[in-house]
């Protein structure tokens, strides 16, 4: 059996590439794949056994069984950098969900436009969230932050959270943009815009939003330093998707 794993932030960055193809003889479930990785690639060992194992853009529990021809993703905890990304033409576009709500790509974003998706005449109240990069944290000066992402599950599980405040709060819309690459100081990365019939459950909705893509949404942070860098992974306790 052969399988190809997708390799993201700082598993791609630790291990040279962005790619893993497998040759397999038997069936392997999600735990014993992520064993075997951890195996061959001692170097990375820790951060592939924090990692998840994403199954055709769906976060997998670790008994699941992969099958050929599954599309298959190493997913470090998430912090929603440069380096590599899903597709060779990626830099060239912006991704965007069908319905046109949630959009991922490399250009600056427009507040403006993001809004403009949830504002409708029977909503009294729109929310923006602006994320912007932060120059200082402490002592440490920030030069710059890099964004990568796996596109296709990013658009899927941003969808998925706007159908997540739909239920919670019946009638209310959500957009999200996010930017990839390399954003400067005081920058655009993330738009969030919740409308609602009245304001309380629109300033629920935004931070239900923008806590939900930290913690499932596959999108890497790399924080560039005047003197280093760091891949940033899930900073609001132990990271479980799967929840």
């Amino acid at each position: 059996m052969k399988l190809s794993v997708l390799l993201f932030a700082g598993v791609a960055e630790r291990i040279g590439q962005s790619k893993i193809e497998l040759n397999i003889d038997h069936a392997v479930t999600v735990n014993d794949l992520k064993k075997q990785l951890a195996e061959a690639y001692p170097e990375a060992s820790l951060l592939i056994h924090s990692s998840l194992i994403a199954v055709n853009m769906n976060y997998a529990p670790g008994h699941v069984v992969i099958n050929e021809g599954d599309e298959i993703a190493l997913i470090p905890p998430v912090s929603g950098g440069e380096g590599p990304t899903y597709s060779s033409n990626s830099v060239q576009q912006t991704h965007t969900s069908d319905d046109g709500l949630y959009s991922i790509g490399y250009a600056p974003l427009s507040v403006e436009e993001t809004s403009a998706k949830v504002i409708t005449a029977n909503h009294g109240a729109t929310l923006t969230f602006i994320g912007t990069t932060r120059e200082m944290t402490g002592d440490q000066r920030t030069v710059h932050l890099e964004y990568e992402a796996y596109i296709p599950m990013a658009l899927s599980t941003m969808k998925s959270i706007g159908d997540e405040i739909n239920e919670k709060w019946p009638g209310a819309q959500c957009a999200i943009s996010h930017r990839l690459g390399k954003v400067d100081i005081a920058e655009t990365s993330v738009v969030i815009a919740v409308s609602s019939p009245h304001r309380d459950d629109a300033y629920k909705a935004s931070r239900y939003a923008i806590e939900r893509l930290k913690q499932i949404v596959p999108i890497w942070k790399k924080e560039i330093w005047e003197d280093g860098s760091e891949w940033k992974g899930h900073q609001t306790g132990p990271w479980d998707p799967l929840k």
